[in-house]
């Protein structure tokens, strides 16, 4: 219990009808212990509930404490935000600033660190969820530098996390890191990919330029034997027309030489007549009638021999026997067989001799020799119609396909191989016999055609339509929205996936294109964040250079002070016209502005004072003369002293430059004051306004007044019982005003007098600057 309660309690059983409004100079009480005493033993108490920890005993001192330090001293042990709440509301309005002061700042210390710490939960979620979303994003250009941009922002406030939200953010870590691993793994099975298909295509070149060859080659040996069919054919005619030509003269000769006695030229020349007979056409009548009469006459000659054809066909019957098991190639050996065999011919004709036993002996080492020969040509027919039935077996199945194919939703890729390889087999099943195969030939060149007609118009829709992509792309680049153009960017190369085949010579040339347009477009949206950077940067310099401005401002004092603080709404304007701050100094800036513009004020607010109070104190020096002309006044002095003392005085009115709002006529009032002459009753007066001055202001008494501060404390109480204490600087103020109005008395006493109670306003002053 404080002593002012345990006095109203003991006044209200001693006295309890009076009234009070009266005051009352001699009533018996019960002597009052002595305040600090009290004050020492409730501070001891109160040091050992905080000790305890007991704040609910704790805050009624804030309210109820006997003095300004007990008080405090309960409001800095408060820590509980709702008892702050409450005790600010019981103490507003109240004459103890300084209580109210530090509960304010207390609940707004705890305020601020709620506000932290929502904005740093705030912050937590907002980074979980964008760790979140980036992780389910398809990988794209800037997905590595923003997965590291968000770690190293929640590498920041990952201790602050709860621990579900922590595991939540690292899970979606790691699958952005995955999607990056699976990028790269993906990049790089792209790129074995397109090895691979590089080297088949230039293996499929490599063989699609050796078939190319080949079959060049084969339609040059095909014409060629077609030219030398013709020529063969021409000659052929020309040598029948040529051979029976031939034929007649010989004819004619062999004739004339047997009329002559030549039988061996006869039978030379009939032999050649044989020969020519085996490519010769049939003969017309009137010279097979000359044959006739030839053979007639030299059947008359057939005991004569000619020695001269033996030695020939013993000749031709060891080369043919020769080429028994040679190793030359078929059609080669089959010339040579046909050649030797010709050479025969020609000397079995006209001889007339049994030649049977040397004929059965070249013709079987004919066949001997031939037989390798027959074996070549008889697989080649059986090649080329097993080619044949190839072709005709690749051409059912791709007229089936072609029959099949879901051309509503065709796979054009399908298409495509189906064609490609169909063409490669088809060239592999060769050779073929040409005038077979020609039927087969054309329908498999129309159905080829037919299926690569569907495969060039895919190919020019889709050709169109990266074309329409490209466009697009490029008109990106003049957007002004750099964010929204990347991001059409994105969607734009998904499409692009989506647009189906093209040629591959195209594709390359296309997609070349189609990436500049969106390099372009991410590099300018780089350009746009830097160039935002460097801006959110310069905005973050020019408020902290505001900052800087407003604390040095507060530093200031005196005119200095008052001259640069009419820079204060330039200041704030160009605070407030700073359009955007870097998320991560906002709230600071903002906040160190503020409290910079306050501290401004404060500082403004404190000159003032000092100001106002240094006017006081000038008021209350000039009532010094103004005192000493009173006192030489009610001594009966000598007029001219008297005087001196006034003109004195009258100077130093007139000297007040500035002067609380009637200070000067409450000096006037003194100086004219004719009574006052009761010195002891003048120095009761003055010493009571000290001690209330310092009642005021919890200054501490001088032990000979202390006696009269319980005196005026017991009579303070009983005027005003149960209507509480009302204090502040204006009773500071009405306190001077008494000053000024108060009766003199002796220079040393006054003096000293008037050091307490300027000590008294000198403490207030000090008090309220806080």
């Amino acid at each position: 219990m404080s002593l002012f309660s345990r006095l109203r309690k003991a006044l209200s059983s001693s006295a309890p009808a009076q009234q009070p409004e009266t005051v009352v100079t001699s009533v018996p009480v019960p002597a009052a212990p002595d305040s600090a005493l009290l004050a020492e033993q409730e501070e001891k108490v109160l040091r050992a509930a905080i000790a305890a920890g007991d704040f609910r005993a704790v805050a009624p001192s804030v309210i109820d404490g006997s003095s300004t330090r007990t008080r405090q001293l309960a409001a800095e042990a408060i820590d509980d935000p709702e008892q702050i709440r409450e005790l600010i509301r019981k103490v507003r309005g109240g004459n103890d600033k300084n209580v109210y002061r530090i509960l304010t700042r207390k609940r707004d210390a705890a305020l601020a660190i709620e506000r932290q710490l929502e904005q740093q939960q705030a912050e937590i979620s907002t980074l979980t969820a964008d760790i979140e979303r980036h992780s389910r994003r398809p990988f794209d250009p800037l997905f590595t530098p923003t997965l590291e941009q968000l770690e190293n922002r929640w590498n920041a406030v990952a201790a602050h996390a709860a621990p579900d939200v922590a595991q939540a953010a690292q899970v979606a870590i790691d699958r952005a890191r995955e999607v990056i691993a699976q990028h790269l793994r993906h990049v790089a099975a792209q790129a074995a990919r397109e090895l691979a298909a590089a080297n088949e295509a230039a293996a499929a070149r490599s063989r699609r330029e050796e078939e190319e060859r080949a079959a060049a080659a084969a339609a040059a040996e095909r014409t060629s034997l077609q030219e030398e069919a013709r020529r063969a054919e021409a000659e052929n005619r020309e040598t029948e027309a040529r051979a029976l030509s031939q034929i007649g003269g010989l004819l004619r000769k062999a004739l004339g030489a047997l009329a002559a006695g030549n039988s061996k030229v006869a039978a030379g020349m009939r032999r050649t007549v044989e020969e020519k007979l085996t490519t010769a056409p049939p003969l017309p009548a009137h010279l097979a009638n000359q044959l006739k009469q030839l053979d007639a006459k030299l059947e008359e000659l057939k005991d004569w021999k000619s020695f001269s054809v033996v030695p020939k066909r013993a000749e031709l019957i060891e080369q043919m026997e020769s080429l028994i098991g040679a190793t030359l190639h078929p059609p080669v050996l089959a010339g040579q067989i046909k050649d030797l065999q010709e050479q025969w011919r020609t000397l079995s004709k006209g001889a007339g001799e049994d030649v049977e036993t040397e004929w059965q002996r070249f013709h079987e080492a004919a066949q001997k020799a031939f037989q390798p020969c027959r074996e070549y040509f008889e697989s080649q027919d059986q090649v080329r119609k097993e080619n044949l039935e190839q072709r005709g077996l690749l051409f059912e199945r791709l007229r089936a396909f072609e029959a099949n194919h879901n051309w509503e939703e065709p796979e054009w890729r399908t298409v495509i191989t189906a064609v490609r390889e169909a063409k490669q087999l088809w060239r592999q099943h060769s050779p073929v016999d040409a005038a077979e195969s020609a039927p087969l030939q054309g329908k498999f060149d129309e159905l080829t055609a037919t299926l690569q007609s569907r495969i060039d118009a895919e190919y020019a829709r889709n050709v169109k339509a990266r074309k329409a992509l490209i466009d697009r792309a490029g008109g990106l680049l003049a957007s002004a929205d750099g964010r929204n153009a990347a991001e059409e960017v994105k969607e734009l190369q998904e499409q692009w996936q989506s647009t189906g085949i093209v040629p591959r010579h195209e594709d390359r040339k296309l997609w070349e294109e189609f990436r500049q347009h969106c390099d372009a477009v991410f590099q300018k949206r780089q350009q746009e964040f830097a160039s935002r950077a460097a801006a959110l940067d310069t905005n973050r310099t020019q408020a902290a250079d505001i900052c800087e401005e407003l604390e040095r401002i507060a530093g200031l004092t005196d005119q200095e002070l008052l001259e640069n603080v009419k820079k204060l709404p330039e200041l704030r304007l160009a605070f407030d016209s700073i359009e955007e701050l870097p998320r991560a100094n906002a709230r600071q800036l903002q906040d160190r502005f503020e409290r910079a513009f306050e501290r401004c004020k404060r500082a403004v607010s404190g000159q003032q004072a000092r100001d106002i109070e240094h006017a006081w104190m000038g008021l209350l020096d000039a009532a010094n003369p103004v005192r000493a002309y009173r006192l030489a006044r009610a001594r009966q002095s000598a007029a001219s002293e008297l005087d001196a003392l006034r003109q004195s005085a009258d100077d130093h009115i007139a000297s007040i430059a500035q002067s609380p709002k009637g200070g000067i006529d409450a000096l006037k009032r003194a100086l004219a004051d004719s009574g006052g002459d009761d010195l002891a009753a003048n120095e009761r007066a003055l010493r009571t306004l000290c001690i209330r001055a310092e009642l005021l202001t919890d200054a501490p008494t001088p032990a000979e007044d202390q006696p009269l501060r319980r005196e005026y404390q017991l009579q303070r109480l009983m005027q005003s019982m149960g209507q509480g204490d009302t204090r502040g600087g204006e009773q500071l103020d009405a306190l001077a005003f008494e000053w000024l109005g108060a009766g003199p008395v002796d220079e040393a006493t006054y003096v000293r007098l008037l050091d307490r109670f300027k000590e008294c306003r000198k403490r207030a002053l000090k008090f309220s600057s806080r």
